[in-house]
This record gives C-alpha cells, structure tokens and sequence, in this order.
C-alpha cells in the first residue's frame, strides 16, 4: 500500500477516487453477468449444433451403410472458404459464422450411385455445423476471456482498491480531525497566555 499524503488536497482526492469506484464497479458487475450468460448460452448452441450434427451423422451413416457402396463422398466436398463477420458482445469482438462456401466438383452421374447427390448435400451440411461449432468455441474462448479479466477487475475494486480507499480517508481524517484540535488546543493556550501577560 503506497503512502499517502495526510493533507485536505490528498482527502479530496481520495473521496474523488472512491466515487469513481464505487461508479464504475457495478458497470464491472454487470458486464460480468452479461459475459456469464452469453458464454452460457453460446455453449448451448454449441450443445445444440453437436446434437444436430451427430443425429445428421447417424441418418447419412445408415442410409450408406444399406447401399453397400463406397462412393468416395469426401473427394466430392472440398470447403473452399468460410465466411465470418464480426460481432460485438460487452465490448468483445468475437468472429460471428456467416456461411461455408464449397468447391464446385463435377462428377459423372452415371458412375455414381443415385444417393451421391443426397451424401454430398449430407457431406456440406456436416462440414458447415463443423465450421459453425468452431466458430462458437472460439467465441466461447474470447469471452471466457473477457469473463476472467472483468472478475479480477471486480475484485480488485471490491477487495482492494475500495476498501484501501476507505482506510486511507479515514486516516485522513483522523489526521486532520487531530491537528484541528491540536489546533483549537494551542489558540487557548496562547489566549490564555496573553491574557496572563495582561
């Protein structure tokens, strides 16, 4: 804890410092429940999209697994770029998942087998919830981010810095407060004083 001053000047600011604490510590708070419920509801989705991509998974694996073939699906879908804007969560900027763009690869319809068409649309739809998931998880890693750097804000001002505040105005004006009455002691021993030499 570093020394203060015990003048009127380093009170004022003391009291300056601890208004502005005590302000900007509930804005503290509330980005740290807003962050807390985003990360939740992030992981949600996430939950959400996993769910649907295995159930997705499941379907494509069956109706595959009937037809007997190897149709070499994955040689049929190449992602050629994944689009992302970015957003902006209590001040985070975090990559928001737009869309999956796919090669074009033609094949000969009359070597494949009939479900090729639904595999490949099976195939991109996987792919994009994949990309999607990766997208949430680094968002999920930016806020959790966020969400740790607003906690130790939180309690450095909760814990530390309003709490020091308050003990060094204190001392401040017990300082004061004494020198006022070492003050008021020394103007009547001095009255008295005069009055005797009178």
């Amino acid at each position: 804890m570093a020394q203060v001053k015990l003048t009127k000047n380093e009170l004022k600011k003391q009291k300056d410092a601890l208004k502005r604490f005590q302000r900007y510590l509930p804005t503290l708070m509330l980005k740290k429940q807003q962050l807390q419920m985003v990360i939740r509801q992030v992981e949600a989705k996430v939950r959400q999209i996993e769910s649907e991509r295995d159930k997705l998974y499941r379907e494509m694996e069956s109706w595959i697994a009937v037809f007997g073939e190897e149709a070499g699906l994955s040689e049929l879908v190449k992602v050629k770029s994944i689009l992302r804007e970015t957003g902006n969560i209590a001040g985070v900027d975090i990559p928001v998942f737009q869309n999956l763009e796919f090669e074009d690869i033609p094949y000969d319809l009359f070597e494949k087998p009939l479900w090729v068409d639904r595999g490949v649309e099976a195939l991109k739809r996987i792919a994009a919830l994949d990309a999607e998931i990766e997208v949430l998880k680094r968002q999920i890693e930016l806020l959790a981010y966020e969400l740790r750097v607003t906690t130790q804000r939180v309690n450095l001002f909760e814990k530390v810095k309003i709490p020091e505040t308050k003990e060094n105005i204190r001392k401040i004006q017990i300082y004061l407060g004494d020198q006022q009455t070492a003050a008021v002691v020394r103007g009547k021993m001095a009255k008295n004083k005069i009055e005797k030499v009178k």
